[in-house]
């Protein structure tokens, strides 16, 4: 990802914009939703990856997720367990359990080497205390992490053994990355549901507070490949558009995130595209029928702004060059 600007050009009108949402909106608390608009061929995976590289840059956590058929919009708790598996952060974490491991390494001299048991067991709760007061953290989310700390930290119990303690961690990461668990193997930990429909909008929330509380700016969301979609039936269109729909909707609710979806000219051209579904349309409507270019509008338009010619042999110099 380091390597991507060295070969862009031409786009520095649309990035000094994502640049300026991301430092004075999205880490204000902000969120927004908009649309990469381009043919095969425009470069809308490179265009990502660019914004993937200055939000990292920015201090964000970045999940690019492409998707696919085994990850569908139209089931958001499968989206939400890709989301977790691709979260990078700056300081080189991949995945929420890579980004949760090292959060208990920072914890270890303040609760590994507490000076005694009292000691140890009153930080830890004062650590639960917080992680549960946080706003907009849910419980179940907060009582997964406290869980986790204890099963590193808490000394081994008469009838326990370090295997044990490795059953339960694996049970744990696996929660957390959406894994279907039954309620028996979740109640020891007081979690009280597996990742599913219901919860899933309501856990990616929690995953932004508890970025918020590492010290990360937000979440930037990367969705590859919406226009998938389009070729499949009328009942599984509708499903996903609704959650296309409920991201923007949801933006007044939600605090630190920006998503980004990547899609073809057809899903707001064509007829089983976004117009195919009303509550969607209503929303991006005045996108499809506006005919002058805005840059700071939901779509960013790589379609209408292609590279001019002084650009794409700047660009042939940058891969010479490289």
């Amino acid at each position: 990802i380091a390597q991507v600007p060295c070969f862009t050009v031409g786009r520095e009108r649309w990035l000094s914009i994502i640049e300026d949402d991301l430092a004075h909106y999205i880490a204000a608390g902000g969120t927004k939703v908009r649309f990469l608009n381009g043919d095969y061929g425009d470069g809308k995976t490179h265009f990502l990856s660019i914004i993937q590289h200055l939000a990292a840059q920015a201090g964000f956590a970045v999940s690019f997720v492409v998707l696919t058929r085994e990850v569908p919009m139209q089931k958001f708790e499968l989206v939400y367990r890709e989301i977790v598996s691709k979260l990078t952060t700056t300081s080189g974490t991949r995945g929420l359990r890579g980004l949760i491991a090292q959060w208990l390494d920072t914890l270890q001299p303040h609760l590994g080497e507490a000076p005694d048991e009292a000691t140890r067991a009153t930080r830890v709760e004062a650590l639960a205390e917080t992680l549960r007061g946080l706003e907009g953290m849910d419980l179940n989310f907060a009582n997964g992490l406290i869980a986790l700390v204890q099963n590193r930290f808490r000394p081994l119990a008469a009838e326990e053994t370090s295997e044990t303690r490795e059953i339960e961690r694996h049970t744990l990461d696996e929660w957390f990355e959406g894994g279907r668990l039954s309620k028996r193997e979740l109640r020891p930990f007081q979690i009280f549901d597996s990742l599913n429909k219901t919860n899933s909008k309501r856990l990616l929330v929690s995953l932004i507070v508890y970025l918020r509380y590492l010290g990360y700016q937000g979440l930037i969301l990367l969705l590859d490949e919406l226009e998938a979609v389009m070729a499949q039936s009328a009942t599984v269109r509708n499903a996903a558009y609704e959650n296309v729909r409920l991201f923007i909707d949801n933006a007044e609710q939600a605090h630190h995130l920006h998503v980004f979806f990547s899609i073809i000219p057809d899903v707001i051209l064509a007829d089983k595209g976004f117009k195919s579904y009303d509550a969607l349309w209503s929303r991006v409507r005045s996108v499809g029928e506006n005919r002058r270019l805005n840059y700071r509008s939901i779509v960013i338009d790589l379609h209408r702004t292609p590279l001019e010619i002084p650009e794409l042999l700047e660009l042939g110099k940058r891969l010479r060059g490289i």
